[in-house]
């Protein structure tokens, strides 16, 4: 016997079933999240190429096709995790620009945001690191280039105001000023551990102390 769906007058779903469903709607929820964090440690730990979705779902203790009832690709794990990170440092990012503050004050604000968001999502700050030049040759992935370009656009307009205003050297070469900064700050993921004794405003505060005041008590003028 067919037990008929609970509605109520009208036609709609009665409260109690649109209830039901969002109880079932979180679990799964919870549960796919819970997925992601899995991929997102092993592409960091083995790399895009040598990961699969069995070697996934394997550290995640279910079968394979198990798997495929969340995401329907390994593409789409990586895809989502990445996206994931991008959209929340870009947010921060924002936040900051829109302040309209200073140049080293917007330096030291993208730094502080930058460990925020690699204490936030560390796993796919490793993989931006190592995998996006390659996967942003597929289409799903382009998003990688254009946003490597914008940080790259960013990061090189607070360096040029800070010259021109004064609050970095005249002489400063803006294009090496960047790499440096790029590098030094993402490759933090390899050894940052947010569970370690240094918080990511920490770090930060140390960082940005280095590079904006030097390490010597009487840093020669330039």
């Amino acid at each position: 016997m067919v037990t008929p769906k609970k509605t109520a007058p009208g036609g709609k779903p009665a409260p109690g079933a649109k209830a039901a469903q969002g109880a079932k709607a979180a679990p799964a929820a919870g549960r796919r999240a819970e997925l992601l964090a899995t991929a997102a440690e092993v592409f960091a730990e083995l790399g895009y190429n040598a990961t699969t979705v069995r070697t996934i779902a394997d550290r995640a203790g279910m079968l394979a096709g198990s798997l495929y009832y969340h995401f329907d690709s390994k593409e789409s794990m990586a895809d989502e995790i990445l996206s994931a990170f991008l959209t929340d440092l870009w947010t921060g990012y924002q936040r900051i620009e829109e302040a309209e503050l200073g140049p080293r004050e917007t330096f030291e604000g993208l730094v502080t945001e930058s460990f925020r968001q690699m204490e936030r999502h560390r796993p796919a700050v490793v993989i931006y690191q190592k995998e996006a030049r390659r996967l942003a040759s597929q289409e799903r992935f382009r998003y990688l280039s254009d946003s490597q370009e914008r940080f790259q656009q960013l990061w090189t307009r607070t360096l040029e105001r800070g010259v021109a205003d004064g609050s970095f050297r005249s002489r400063l070469d803006v294009p090496v000023a960047y790499r440096f900064v790029r590098d030094t700050v993402w490759v933090a993921a390899v050894w940052f551990r947010p569970w370690g004794r240094k918080s990511a405003a920490e770090i930060a505060e140390q960082y940005t102390s280095m590079v904006l005041d030097g390490i010597a008590t009487h840093p020669v003028a330039r």
